[in-house]
């Protein structure tokens, strides 16, 4: 019966699964085969709307046939005609649907109740035909709602962006009124506070408190002003502000996020996959069984409709779906978007995690501490060139020589030829004149020669090297801090179990050992480039299932080489959201170890539901065969066995909610602190 919901949906032209179906072609009467209805339309709503109403109908008639085989012994046939008209009322979903199945050439359980209302039907027992179609309406009813979280998600995710915008037109910021989707990139519009940001967008006059929690699973709101982005679905709380649209449509984050979830509902597990294989063979095998029990009764119907009903395997079809969809909606609620079920499935079983340094185990707010020039350079001409070469670069390093170029009011000069190594350096021209600023061996291997002793009195700190027209200028000086909440998650995937913990940074090897002695990692290797890090992941995939952590910009192709790619602050970056497997959208990394937590938990109760279904189904069977259930019996015993693996996959929903309490009580704690 599973199978109604993945039969009676209408398929537009993009199923809200948002598949690419390998068999589209053999899908008949507009019908999706992934068992959700297209986000369009409220096809689905209806659809369901549809179904309570034919089950109270049917079922006020099938009890009236009881009110009055009681009430009035004399009125049989009024008794009977009520029983038979509501059998047939609640019956009729049912094999229609069987019987769309059997056109388009599947064979599905579907068949298995539909068969057993008609045999009901045949012996004119109408009021069992109509119990026994009531109950297993009610068990469809619930499997759509169970099956449908994803659409749902989404139908609430595009409940957080408004239809329409002010758009700011002409010198005098005239607002005009404009559908969302009129909006184009470089736009000015205007968002007064309690309202939610269309688009994703930068602030360019005024200044607000953002309410995130919808993307990034934050439980505070978050201070914004000019030069910051916001992001479409999110909730401008305090202050009125002007912005230029940034990106419009599905590229905003709002956007990605939710071709998470349909990508995370579009895939399977490996025991979903296992129970589709073998489905086409169940139900031929459960009619043979059927037959033979009809022929050694002496004709039994009871004992057949009985085994008809109860082996229908709704439970065990919902088993994992319904744990999937709670495990993914507690997540998504921290802030953690999966791309597909397999990857959840997979934290659990991770035993070894190699994090990135900067951004990840560190702020990534790096801040510069010493200027070194050297001969007859004075500090705010290093500063100076310095910063003009690393102007149109988002490096950390580049934001902090901005910044602090900016506190020093220093004009920087136009650079132009600018070009960016990864994890190595820059390089432009200034004034006609190529600048380079990075690490001593990337400078090395472009044949710059670096004074002796260069590494003195830079203990702690990374640092990076100026050169102008092939001469060094100095040395720039920077430090970073360490998370508050790194030594903790260690900590907690340490009881967690996981066997080895490393760090990889393109950092030098002083600044490498003083974090990793903090941390108490097991293993680090500094100085590594991209391919340094891909190498070294690679190495410890040989004995270990691996986890990469890091910021999804400069850590893209090791996130992709482990087993398990995971990355931090996700929000507004593209290219974390397609690199990694997980994105966090916060940078909280208490976030990781409750990853692992909830996929084990997760795991915990698919296998619950499994074994309880599997019991309930092969049981019942036994018991229908030996003629020790009813029909009815069976009946109420399968919705009820829906219900208990449905209200048991619920667990999983608050996972997590003891961190969205510890982080309202920190931000207390410190703003009474403040006062």
């Amino acid at each position: 019966m599973a199978e109604i919901v993945k039969k009676e949906h209408q398929h537009t032209e993009n199923c809200s699964c948002g598949h690419d179906h390998e068999h589209e072609h053999e899908h008949k009467g507009g019908y999706c085969p992934c068992g959700h209805d297209a986000v369009d339309g409220g096809v689905g709503h209806d659809r369901a709307m549809g179904r309570i109403f034919f089950a109270i109908l049917g079922g006020l008639l099938t009890v009236n046939s009881f009110l009055l085989e009681w009430a009035l012994p004399g009125q049989e046939f009024a008794s009977r005609m009520s029983a038979l008209f509501g059998a047939f009322i609640l019956a009729m979903p049912i094999i229609m649907t069987a019987i769309k199945d059997l056109i388009n050439g599947k064979v599905y359980m579907n068949e298995l109740v539909a068969l057993a209302i008609l045999a009901a039907l045949a012996s004119a027992d109408f009021q069992t035909a109509g119990i026994i179609a009531f109950f297993l309406l009610l068990t469809i009813i619930i499997e759509t709602r169970t099956a449908s979280g994803a659409q749902r998600s989404i139908e609430e995710l595009i409940k957080l962006t408004p239809n329409t915008a002010r758009r700011l037109e002409g010198d005098g910021n005239a607002e005009v009124e404009v559908q969302v989707t009129e909006l184009k990139i470089g736009d000015r519009i205007r968002v007064r506070p309690g309202e939610n940001f269309p688009v994703d967008a930068r602030i360019i006059a005024g200044e607000s408190t953002v309410n995130q929690a919808s993307i990034t699973g934050e439980s505070l709101p978050v201070d914004k002003s000019v030069g910051d982005d916001v992001f479409a679905g999110t909730q401008n709380l305090t202050g009125l502000v002007d912005l230029e649209v940034t990106k419009v449509g599905e590229d905003t984050t709002l956007g990605k996020v939710k071709d998470m979830i349909l990508q995370a509902e579009q895939s399977r597990t490996p025991v979903v996959r296992i129970i589709d294989r073998y489905a086409g063979y169940y139900t031929p095998t459960v009619l043979m069984l059927a037959l033979i029990t009809w022929y050694f009764s002496n004709g039994d119907m009871n004992r057949v409709i009985t085994l008809m009903v109860i082996s229908c395997p709704c439970a065990v079809v919902l088993a994992t779906p319904t744990a999937v969809v709670a495990a993914v909606a507690a997540a998504a609620r921290l802030g953690i978007f999966i791309k597909n079920v397999g990857h959840l499935e997979l934290a659990g079983k991770i035993t070894a995690f190699v994090f990135d340094k900067t951004g990840t185990l560190t702020d990534g707010l790096l801040s510069v501490v010493k200027l070194n020039p050297f001969g007859e350079v004075s500090p705010a001409e290093l500063l100076k060139v310095a910063a003009s070469a690393e102007q149109y670069s988002n490096h950390p390093t580049a934001i902090a020589l901005q910044k602090l170029a900016a506190e020093a009011t220093l004009d920087l000069d136009p650079a132009t030829d600018f070009q960016e190594t990864p994890g190595k350096g820059v390089s432009a021209k200034i004034d006609g004149v190529v600048c380079m600023i990075g690490r001593a061996k990337w400078l090395e291997e472009h044949g710059v020669r670096l004074p002796e002793k260069h590494d003195a009195d830079t203990e702690g700190m990374s640092v990076m090297y100026v050169v102008r027209d092939g001469r060094m200028l100095g040395w720039i000086g920077l430090k970073d801090k360490l998370r508050r909440e790194a030594p903790a998650m260690i900590a907690d995937l340490r009881r967690l179990g996981v066997r080895f913990i490393a760090m990889v940074t393109g950092d030098r090897e002083s600044v490498a050992e003083s974090v990793a002695a903090q941390l108490q990692i097991d293993e680090y290797k500094s100085e590594c480039l991209p391919e340094g890090k891909v190498e070294f992941v690679e190495r410890v995939k040989e004995s270990a299932r691996v986890a990469v952590v890091g910021d999804g910009v400069n850590d893209a192709p090791a996130l992709a080489a482990g087993d398990l790619g995971i990355a931090m602050g996700a929000i507004g970056s593209d290219v974390a959201i397609n690199s990694a497997s997980i994105a966090l959208m916060t940078n909280d990394l208490r976030r990781i170890p409750m990853l692992v937590f909830l996929s084990r938990k997760s795991r915990m109760i698919i296998n619950q539901n499994l074994v309880f279904g599997m019991l309930f189904v092969f049981g019942g069977m036994l018991l229908s065969v030996f003629g020790w259930m009813t029909p009815i019996w069976a009946a109420v015993l399968h919705a009820g066995s829906t219900l208990i693996i449905i209200f048991n996959s619920a667990r999983l929903v608050r996972t997590g909610e003891e961190l969205t309490l510890e982080e309202q009580s920190q931000s207390r704690s410190e703003a009474e602190a403040e006062e």
